[in-house]
Parts: structure tokens; sequence; C-alpha cells
């Protein structure tokens, strides 16, 4: 056994048994949704340090588009520019994607756990102090077998998805500003978060479609945790959108 194993995979596991013990109905499936939402508790403030920071940057964006199109023959300006309005707004730039990185090991371990967690064989990784079960049954809600591919939860999972990326996508600029100068950039961000809002979806259901339904699951309770912390953060952490480019007085006529 590795280290991987034996600091994340095995007390996983562990703690995947032990809510299948004290749960009533011996339901895999309860198991599942349990231990999903307990690590994105625990993982809630990085996740939500991700989510700020992503509000953040979709905040400047605007201003930074303006410094890419201002400065676009001098890339060392522009960089630099783009560094003194990080430092000016307070704004880091990785604060989205650091989060993430500290999650992968914790989602790669939750993934081989639900991977093997169904079969018996894998009880031997039990604590002393954690009560075996003998067998798991993989059935959720007696409907679902969890240890093969459910098309109804792949159905369910690409939905929730479609809804949490529908929720992160920039909105284009109204009609009356396209076709300022300024709005080119947010135009074309709001057209690339659109096609990603419908390619994910059936990304997810195309692999969910093909993973035991115990991993799929998991990833139906991982998009409706994920919307309602990110409907708590954009709630709290609003896009102010940019105001209109104020309108130049008339010139008088010459005397």
């Amino acid at each position: 056994m590795n280290i991987f194993q034996i600091v994340l995979e095995q007390p996983m596991f562990n703690a995947l048994i032990w809510l299948y013990d004290v749960l009533p109905g011996a339901d895999m499936g309860f198991a599942v949704l349990a231990l999903t939402v307990l690590l994105k508790a625990v993982l809630w403030p990085l996740t939500g340090a991700s989510l700020k920071g992503q509000r953040a940057m979709q905040q400047l964006q605007p201003k930074l588009d303006a410094i890419r199109r201002e400065l676009k023959d001098n890339k060392e300006a522009q960089a630099k520019a783009m560094m003194e309005l990080y430092a000016k707004e307070k704004v880091n730039p990785l604060s989205s994607c650091l989060p993430l990185l500290v999650q992968l090991p914790i989602l790669i371990a939750l993934y081989r756990v639900l991977r093997d967690g169904l079969s018996a064989a894998n009880l031997s990784m039990l604590y002393p102090f954690v009560h075996n079960p003998g067998t798991v049954n993989a059935m959720f809600l007696h409907l679902v077998d969890l240890s093969k591919p459910s098309i109804l939860l792949a159905v369910a999972a690409a939905a929730l998805q479609f809804w949490q990326t529908k929720m992160l996508m920039v909105k284009a600029p109204p009609k009356a500003l396209q076709k300022k100068e300024g709005a080119k950039d947010e135009d074309m961000m709001a057209a690339m978060n659109k096609s990603m809002t419908y390619m994910m979806p059936v990304m997810t259901l195309v692999i969910g479609w093909t993973l035991p339904g115990g991993l799929t699951l998991y990833w139906v309770a991982v998009n409706l945790v994920s919307i309602f912390q990110q409907y708590v953060v954009f709630k709290r952490f609003p896009v102010v959108p940019p105001a209109p480019p104020a309108l130049e007085p008339p010139k008088a006529d010459a005397a």
C-alpha cells in the first residue's frame, strides 16, 4: 500500500463503509451522497475562494481587454499594466486555480474509492474499529445498480452540469453596445462560454454513461452542492457591468 492510499484513499474508503453501516437502509447510494456532502463541506472554503477569484477576474475583464487593445503592440508594457491593475484591485489571477489544484488529489482518491469500494474484496482495507458488513448492497433506492453504468444518473448529471455551467456564463453585451469599441472581446468570451455550456453537459452524459453508477451518483451530488455554493457566492459577489461610454455633447455651431 503506497502513501497516497494510506493518507487519502484508505480514510475515504473507511468513511464510505462507516456511513454505509450507520445510515438506515443499508443503501450504498445514501453513503455516497453523505460522503460527497461531507467532502464538499470540508472543501467549502477552498471552493469558495476559487469562485470569488473567478468572480473578481470577471469583474476586471473589461479593463484587461482595454489594456490588451491599447498595448497590443507592446507585450512588455501590456504585462506590466496588467500586473499593476491586479495590484491596484487586490486581485490574484491564480486565486481561482490554486484551490482547485489542492482539491485534485482528494478528488482522485474519492474516484478510486467509488470505483473499487463496491467490491467485497476491498473490505480488507477497513480499520479495526470500522464494522465489516461482509457484503455491500450496490442498489440505490432498490432501483439503480451503482456497480453498473446508469443512463438515468448520467442524464441527471448532464442536466445539473448544464445548470452549473450556465451560472458561470458571461453574458453578451447589450445590442446597443455590441458595435462599440471594447464590446467585441466581451462578445467573443460570451460566445465561447455559451459553447462550453452545451459541450460540458454532452461530455458529462457520454462519460457518465460509461462509468459505474456510484461514480455518476457522486457527480450528481457534486453538481448539486456546487450549484448551491455558486448561488451563495455569486449572490454575495455580483459582477457589476461596466457603465456604457458617455456620449459626447453635440458641438455648438460656430458663430
